[in-house]
């Protein structure tokens, strides 16, 4: 299917401003964001097809281009070093998201509701932040994690009201349990009306007249939990699980916040992660990459066996097929790439130098001219 125009998904003009941009992603992005739209696959689509929009119209080099050349130049076809958004997915769309506008607190309090009150001034509790670290192969398998937690909880001793056992609560005398003062002024230009929070009960539309001793009228107290969280197969840095009403207790009542799992892959000691392909290098004598041979390689499942062909060069990459990390919103897995590199030895005796003095000026000892970088050998094992 074809894809829209970007100006147009931003409902913006080609003479739009930086500034321009970036205020009409947000209204978009705040408008159909998956956490105001739980389970709309229609919404997801918008999300992601604005922050794709964005991500193209905000960066002034990629901006050129797609007016240029419109979306092929902008997704690497018909020759042009693009930027190809084929595997952009939600999770993408949400950290660009949040890296541009996720230190915003009216941003953050419209998700993560640090500030929010419920009907009759109910204040939601805060939202907690915490970093997960997880190993690659926790990555590669998915895991549940246990985790303990500070946080306030509701008051037992009150049931989370903040009155003493035996009383109540009662609606307060100076908003009629509204939460909220209105007042009229008058003026030369005419009439004003202003609405202002209830300093009595600070919006809440209730009093406590005997505070519960325990929480001191907060219905809620410190406290320490044990929250589980699962992690499903192919996370990444950046990603994060949001656990719905597991954070803070809303005060006297309130609803509780949630807590927000912020993912960390952690540095293995033998493969790198490219997108969800693992590199892994793999030292190979002189002898073994000219005669072939063959060796033992790891991978996140054990060792597996990969014959060398005589003849090898060093940077040579060998693929093992379905051997990555798990797709996250997919079926199958990435691959995993074996980079062999010819090991030079160091310290040579008088004999093994002569002998390699008397091959160095055989024909077939001399290094071609000329030859491909790694970098190309890469992109070519890539398919880039």
């Amino acid at each position: 299917m074809a894809k829209r125009d970007y100006y147009e998904i931003l409902g913006l003009g080609r003479d739009a401003t930086e500034e321009d941009i970036k205020r009409a992603y947000r209204r978009l992005a705040l408008q159909y964001h998956p956490d105001r739209n739980p389970g709309s696959e229609e919404a997801e689509e918008k999300f992601k097809e604005a922050t794709e929009a964005y991500e193209v119209l905000k960066d002034p080099e990629k901006r050129v281009r797609y007016d240029r050349y419109g979306h092929v130049g902008v997704t690497g076809a018909g020759g042009f070093e693009g930027f190809d958004f084929g595997a952009f997915d939600l999770s993408d769309a949400l950290r660009a998201f949040m890296r541009d506008f996720g230190s915003f607190g009216s941003v953050f309090d419209d998700f993560f509701g640090t500030t929010t009150r419920t009907r009759r001034g109910r204040q939601r509790g805060q939202d907690l932040q915490i970093r997960l670290r997880l190993s690659l192969e926790e990555i590669a398998t998915g895991v549940e994690k246990k985790i303990k937690l500070k946080r306030l909880q509701k008051c037992e001793a009150c049931n989370g009201t903040g009155a003493e056992k035996g009383t109540s609560r009662r609606e307060c005398p100076q908003c009629q349990g509204t939460g909220q003062i209105r007042r009229v002024s008058r003026s030369l230009f005419g009439q004003f009306a202003s609405i202002t929070t209830c300093p009595t009960c600070e919006g809440e539309g209730a009093v406590i007249d005997r505070p519960c001793s325990v929480c001191n009228g907060q219905g809620r107290v410190k406290g320490i939990s044990t929250i589980n969280v699962k992690v499903p197969p192919g996370v990444t840095t950046g990603n994060y699980i949001p656990l719905r009403g597991t954070g803070n207790a809303g005060p006297r009542g309130g609803p509780s916040g949630d807590v927000i799992v912020f993912i960390e892959e952690q540095e293995h000691p033998t493969f790198r992660r490219h997108d969800d392909d693992l590199i892994c290098e793999i030292p190979l004598s002189f002898t073994q990459a000219a005669l072939g041979d063959e060796i033992v390689v790891p991978t996140l499942d054990g060792n597996a066996p990969l014959k060398i062909p005589p003849g090898t060069q060093s940077g040579k990459i060998f693929r093992f097929r379905n051997k990555g990390i798990p797709h996250l919103r997919g079926y199958g897995k990435g691959d995993e790439l074996i980079r062999v590199m010819v090991w030079v030895p160091t310290r040579l005796s008088a004999e093994e130098k002569r002998l390699l003095k008397e091959l160095a000026d055989k024909e077939n000892f001399k290094p071609p001219k000329g030859g491909k970088s790694f970098f190309d050998k890469l992109r070519e094992t890539l398919g880039v």
